[in-house]
């Protein structure tokens, strides 16, 4: 026997909205990863300079004084 038109409807809307809310989930989590990959490609960028940085301080510590 058919399903009346309303059983239908309501069950073809539903599946839309999960349907819906996979793609967003998906999309999340897409942007999410796109973020955290834009932040340690930035973070990356600085670990030289932080490096760098520091190899003055380490060898001014072990300097000997002047006389």
């Amino acid at each position: 026997m058919a399903q009346p038109y309303e059983e239908r409807n309501s069950a073809a809307k539903t599946r839309r909205q999960q349907e819906d809310q996979r793609r967003m989930e998906f999309r999340r989590a897409i942007e999410d990863r796109f973020e955290l990959r834009q932040l340690q490609a930035e973070i990356g960028d600085f670990a030289d300079i932080t490096h760098w940085q520091a190899a003055p301080a380490a060898s001014r510590r072990n300097a000997q004084p002047a006389r």
